[in-house]
């Protein structure tokens, strides 16, 4: 159930589709005695279009995310007995459409972990991805990512694809069933800067203790919370990402799936 609410309710409050709908029952008041209420819902919706794709809203929800876990320091301890890198690269249905692995968002995820394991050449490599759709195919991002990664050089003894997992709840449990890490053992978790609390908390509650890898940032330093967008699309797309991050710590913390609403690097 949390996951079809996820991907429905979810989906409507993004602010692009929630803006839609706003249009969809202005244009509909509009022939109707509401028609006052239409002209106002039309004007609203066309002031949040231009704060959420020029303004610096988007960079302001998402400095917060990014800015939690600083970049990873490699330079202390033990080399890492393994990697995780979360999905959300690989278009599945675009690589099984063309027959090839097609590689559109966050590809920092997968060069970032390609290099951390030429870096540290006895760590294990698992890819989990399986399809985020919420009537899902049989097209599945791990199916595509283990030729990426030997293309890129690494041994396919060393990879292991995770392809079951339709979120970032069962990219932890999942990847934690997988390899059944052992106490003592030090595994990095590769994903977007963004999305790194929420799957920071994840894996706590799941009980897989790993260390956040950022990667794939959105947003500069605090200068850039001032900065305009050139481009509405640019700026829309922000605001959706952060807004959809937002959104899912929010619903993990309130069923109790997360223990703080933004996780952050565990004391010392």
């Amino acid at each position: 159930m949390f996951f079809v609410l996820s991907k429905t309710l979810g989906f409507l409050l993004l602010p692009t589709n929630f803006l839609i709908g706003v249009g969809v029952v202005s244009a509909i008041l509009l022939v109707t005695r509401f028609a006052s209420l239409g002209r106002k819902l039309v004007m609203g919706s066309v002031l949040l279009l231009v704060i959420c794709g020029l303004s610096p809203l988007g960079n302001y929800l998402l400095y917060p995310l990014e800015s939690r876990f600083p970049a990873w320091d490699g330079g202390r301890g033990p080399a890492p007995d393994g990697i995780i890198i979360l999905g959300a690269s690989i278009e599945a249905e675009l690589s099984a459409a063309h027959g090839t692995p097609v590689v559109r968002g966050a590809p920092d995820r997968i060069i970032t972990a390609a290099a951390l394991a030429h870096r540290y050449p006895n760590a294990r490599v698992v890819f989990s991805g399986g399809s985020a759709n919420l009537i899902a195919n049989d097209a599945r991002e791990a199916d595509y990512a283990g030729a990426i990664f030997e293309s890129l050089g690494i041994s396919k003894s060393r990879l292991i694809m995770e392809r079951d997992s339709r979120n970032t709840l069962e990219n932890a449990q999942f990847s934690k069933a997988l390899v059944a890490p052992k106490d003592g053992e030090r595994w990095l978790l590769v994903t977007s800067a963004f999305h790194m609390p929420r799957s920071i908390g994840l894996f706590r509650k799941a009980g897989f203790a790993v260390e956040a890898y950022p990667v794939d940032w959105r947003v500069g330093g605090r200068d850039d919370l001032m900065g305009f967008s050139n481009v509405i699309l640019d700026g829309l797309g922000r605001t959706e990402v952060a807004v959809r991050e937002w959104i899912g710590l929010i619903a993990y913390r309130a069923t109790g799936k997360i223990d703080d609403l933004l996780p952050g690097p565990a004391p010392k």
